[in-house]
């Protein structure tokens, strides 16, 4: 006598044409409940053609049987048949038991081919039907989250979590701490990310506590956390500019050197951590080790505009203007140009007494800085050099715009009026 268990152990032994035509005497038997607990067994063991054969004899003597209807989509849905899978989903009657999850399985499917509004309806009407089920409640947190609606995400995930902490492998309170995250709350999002991690360690949830800790300002909290996760996992390499800058933020500035070299030794072509160590070997008062990093960051990426910026303003600081100069320039001959590059090579030229190429660089600043006090002044005081006493009135006329009753600027102007005169 052919049974189902007498296919199953065939299957397991490998023993498949054997299988097959045990499965076919069954399918010929017309016994429908083992038809249908045979589908179930192959479904479990990846015979997916072949439970289709099995529910599709079943439809066809009860087309309207939600079950049915329901475990043959979801097959479909296995095997990337989306379409299908609808058709079938569509089929099953609001008077049928199984209605409610024929609503999340449509839901599902809306998704997948992204008519979420559509999605967000059907699950709404499920919740309906079932006013208390967690699942439908996590559903639709789900859908929320993942089309940025974070605060009505974070109402459904709550009320999941007076049921349970965790539903499809998710961590509910990991959703609600992203959620809280993604809306800028980011002290709020804490305690989440806590009681996530006491359920069960996650690299990813330990990473995005250290670093919502980081944005919160609560920077020995972030050190704690991204120090634990370089002590499971020192080749995650995202964690160490965040360890760097909360080290930094805190005033440790040797543990935050620290912490941006061991980041480069896992991550070599890393520019942000070369430019963090830059900015830190600065506070530490090691220019030649700032400067070194800087040039590594930008020989990473010739273009890093504000590494650039940054060795430029330097090099100023240091009076090393040619230097300055030569900086700026092989930035820009990758096509990356900023304003202040302009600002700051008409000042260097300036003081280098190339006074045609500062006046040119000035120039062009000056579109993109005429209301900055500070470009203003300097630039003033060249074109007075210069003795250019109308553009130079113009000057004058902006700063007490902004400031009227600064000293600085009325005695100019009155300098300006006893030239002219």
């Amino acid at each position: 006598m052919v049974t189902i268990e007498k296919i199953l152990e065939k299957i397991n032994n490998g023993e498949f044409e054997e299988a097959y035509r045990h499965i076919h005497t069954i399918q010929n038997s017309g016994l429908e409940e083992d038809i249908f607990v045979l589908a179930e067994k192959l479904v479990e063991l990846g015979f997916l053609e072949q439970a289709i054969n099995l529910y599709e004899q079943l439809l066809a003597t009860h087309p309207d049987e939600g079950e049915l209807l329901l475990s043959l989509a979801e097959i479909y849905i296995e095997l990337d048949q989306e379409d299908e899978a609808l058709e079938l989903v569509k089929k099953v009657k609001n008077d049928d038991p199984v209605y409610p999850s024929a609503l999340l399985l449509e839901a599902d499917l809306y998704s997948l081919n992204g008519l979420y509004e559509v999605a967000y309806k059907k699950l709404l009407d499920a919740k309906k039907l079932l006013p208390n089920e967690s699942v439908i409640d996590f559903a639709l947190g789900e859908q929320c989250y993942m089309q940025g609606s974070f605060l009505e995400a974070i109402s459904y995930f709550q009320t999941v979590l007076k049921d349970s902490e965790e539903m499809a492998g998710v961590s509910i309170n990991q959703r609600i701490a992203e959620s809280y995250s993604n809306l800028g709350q980011f002290e709020e999002a804490l305690p989440y990310y806590d009681k996530s991690l006491q359920k069960k360690i996650e690299l990813h949830t330990l990473f995005q506590y250290g670093l919502t800790a980081y944005q919160a300002g609560q920077y020995k909290t972030a050190v704690n956390q991204l120090t634990k996760l370089k002590e499971i996992d020192h080749e995650f390499h995202s964690l160490y500019l965040y360890l760097a800058s909360s080290y930094e933020m805190l005033g440790d500035y040797e543990m935050a050197y620290k912490s941006a070299k061991e980041g480069i030794k896992q991550d070599e072509y890393n520019k942000e951590l070369y430019f963090k160590a830059g900015k830190i070997c600065l506070k530490l008062n090691k220019p030649m080790e700032a400067v070194s990093n800087f040039r590594q960051a930008i020989a990473i990426d010739p273009g890093y505009l504000e590494a650039g910026i940054t060795l430029a303003k330097y090099f100023i600081q240091s009076e090393e203007y040619e230097e300055c100069v030569e900086t700026i320039e092989s930035i820009n001959e990758f096509g990356e140009s900023d304003p202040q590059f302009d600002w700051l090579l008409g000042y260097c030229f300036n003081q280098l007494e190339q006074f045609e190429a500062s006046r040119k660089h000035y120039d062009t600043a000056y579109e993109a800085y005429g209301q900055n006090e500070e470009f203003l002044l300097e630039y003033g005081y060249f074109l007075l050099e210069e003795g250019d006493l109308k553009l130079f009135a113009e000057i004058i006329n902006r700063l007490l715009a902004i400031d009227p009753w600064n000293e600085e600027y009325l005695s100019l102007k009155e300098r300006l009026q006893s030239t002219e005169e």
